[in-house]
This record gives structure tokens, sequence and C-alpha cells, in this order.
């Protein structure tokens, strides 16, 4: 089992503003991950591939898990914080909230791919859900997603710290002040 103590997870459901909070903490010069999912499905777009949420579900998950530990593994030897937008853990609960293929796979990887037991979890928020060309869920599916989260990072021993609805930047230094104060108690 990996454990990496520097690696940080945002999660939520779609459309709560982990990627721009992502960008934030990027811009303040740490280490950020962007999510899996998206990317997966722009390169499925743009080759008329079928491994998409809308499409063959089994073949997105296998290829989200694929692309997390792939993720994961690349910033192994960092000892930088790190900040992933999703994690291994947001697979399973993909995969648990479609009622999709055997979980014992993704059980498998998250259990053995670990990041650091604090979680930021972004609730939803309405005011600036949109969906776009990769997030076609409507907000009840995002509110479904997320309470997904929250069942599957608490019953993989993970703690969930919700980022509260602010700007950005205000996000950020939220996520930041809590890292620190964890460096030091």
């Amino acid at each position: 089992m990996h454990s990496k103590e520097n690696f940080f997870i945002l999660t939520g459901g779609p459309g709560a503003g982990k990627s721009t909070l992502l960008e934030a903490l990027g811009q303040r010069g740490y280490d950020t991950v962007p999510e899996a999912g998206r990317i997966i499905i722009q390169e499925q777009v743009k080759l008329k591939g079928n491994a998409l949420p809308w499409a063959d579900t089994a073949a997105y998950s296998q290829r989200m898990l694929e692309k997390s530990i792939a993720d994961y593994q690349e910033f192994l030897t960092t000892t930088n914080t790190c900040f992933f937008d999703r994690g291994i853990p947001d697979v399973l609960g993909y995969v648990q909230l479609i009622n999709g293929p055997d979980t014992a796979l993704y059980e498998s990887a998250v259990a053995e791919f670990r990041y650091n037991t604090d979680v930021f979890i972004l609730p939803p928020w309405k005011d600036i859900y949109q969906q776009d060309t990769e997030r076609k869920q409507d907000f009840e599916t995002a509110v479904a997603t997320y309470r997904q989260m929250v069942e599957t990072y608490t019953a993989n021993g993970y703690t969930l710290i919700e980022v509260p609805h602010d700007v950005p930047t205000a996000r950020a230094t939220f996520v930041l002040n809590h890292l620190y104060t964890l460096r030091t108690l």
C-alpha cells in the first residue's frame, strides 16, 4: 500500500468549483493534477470513442481508474504538496453511483493507493452550477454524486473537510489554512 501524506484530494459533485479551486492553488505554486474523467471525455469525444459516461460506462470507469492511478504514480517521488481534482476513491464512488461493474478492482485500488486522510469536499452550489460539453448531468445528479462521494470517502477511512461556498481565492486560503493547522499540531 502506498500512502502519500502530501497528496490532497478535492472532491464533491460536478460543478461545485473543484477545477477552479485547483487552478487557484496552482497559481499559488502548488502541484496540481486535473480531473481524469474530464480529460478522458475530451479525448474520447475528439477520437469519436465510446468510453464516455453517456455511452460505455464500464469502459469509461476503467479508463478513469487507469488514468487516476497513473496520475498518482507520476507524483510519487515529489515531496511537494500536491492537489488532485478527484482521486481514485472518486472512481469507486462513480461506479457505485451508477451501479456499474463489479467494484472489487476499484476497492482494491482505493486500498492500495492512499492519499492524505483529510479530503476537501466541495458541496453542491446551485448558483455556480453549469452544464457544459463534458458535464451533462443535471443539478440533482450533481447532488447525488456529492452524497455518494461523502459515503465512499467516509467508508474508506477519509475525513471530509467541507470547503465553504466563496470566491476561489478565499476557498484556496481556507484549504491552505487547514494544511497549515495540520502541520502545526
